[in-house]
C-alpha cells in the first residue's frame, strides 16, 4: 500500500470514527460514562493523523486501532455490561456474565502491544525478537495497570455511579481477569501477528 493510498484510507478510517462517535455520543443513556469511555478515542484520532505524514504506521496496526476505537465507543454507549452482542454471547456460551467487557480488554493488550512492538522495531531499540517479544508483554500489561488503577480511582470519585463505568458485574477477580486478557491480546501479537507485522514494516 502506497503511502498516498494509506493516507487516505486513514482520513476516511477517522471521518467514519467520528461518525460513530457523534451517534453514540447521542444514543447513550449515560453521556458521563461514555464520556470516560470515549476519551481515549478523542485523543489518539487527531494524534494519528496529525503524525500521518511524519510517521506513518503500518496499515495492520491502523486497522486494529480502528477497531478498538468502535469496540470502546460501542462499550461506551450502553455501557460494557449492557452491549447487546455481548449478551448473544452469553446466552450462546452459558456464561455467567456479559462478555463484551472481556473484548475490550483483549484489544487493550493486543493493539498497544503492537503498537509498543511498531515503535521498538523501527527505532532499533532492542536486538532480538524473544527479547522485543518479552518487553512488548510487559509495556501491554503496565498500560493495562494503569487502567485499572485509573477504574479504581474512577470507583473511589464517584461511588455507587462507578458501576457502569467499571463493569465488574458482581466479579471480585474483574480486575486480573482483565489484565488476563490484555495478557492474551498482547500474546497475540507477539506470536500470531508478528510475521505479517514484520512484513509490513520492512516496506517502511
Amino acid at each position: 500500500m502506497s503511502l498516498t493510498t494509506l493516507s487516505s484510507a486513514l482520513k476516511a478510517g477517522a471521518l467514519l470514527l467520528v461518525l460513530i462517535l457523534i451517534y453514540t455520543g447521542l444514543m447513550t443513556t449515560d453521556r458521563i460514562t461514555w464520556l470516560m469511555e470515549v476519551t481515549p478515542v478523542a485523543i489518539v484520532v487527531p494524534l494519528l493523523l496529525a503524525t500521518h505524514k511524519r510517521y506513518p504506521l503500518t496499515p495492520l496496526l491502523y486497522t486494529l486501532i480502528f477497531f478498538h476505537a468502535i469496540i470502546l465507543m460501542v462499550g461506551g454507549m450502553y455501557t460494557y455490561a449492557k452491549v447487546p452482542i455481548g449478551f448473544d454471547v452469553q446466552e450462546m456460551f452459558n456464561l455467567s456474565r456479559n462478555p463484551y467487557d472481556k473484548l475490550g480488554h483483549f484489544f487493550q493488550g493486543l493493539v498497544p502491544a503492537l503498537a509498543a512492538r511498531e515503535i521498538l522495531v523501527r527505532g532499533g531499540y532492542v536486538n532480538g525478537r524473544k527479547m522485543t517479544g518479552f518487553i512488548v508483554c510487559c509495556i501491554a500489561l503496565a498500560i493495562s495497570a494503569t487502567y485499572e488503577l485509573i477504574e479504581w480511582w474512577a470507583a473511589l470519585a464517584m461511588g455507587q455511579g462507578a458501576d457502569d463505568f467499571l463493569g465488574t458485574q458482581g466479579d471480585p477477580w474483574d480486575t486480573q481477569s482483565d489484565m488476563f486478557c490484555a495478557l492474551l491480546g498482547a500474546l497475540t501479537t507477539v506470536l500470531v501477528l508478528g510475521r505479517w507485522h514484520q512484513r509490513q514494516l520492512e516496506q517502511y
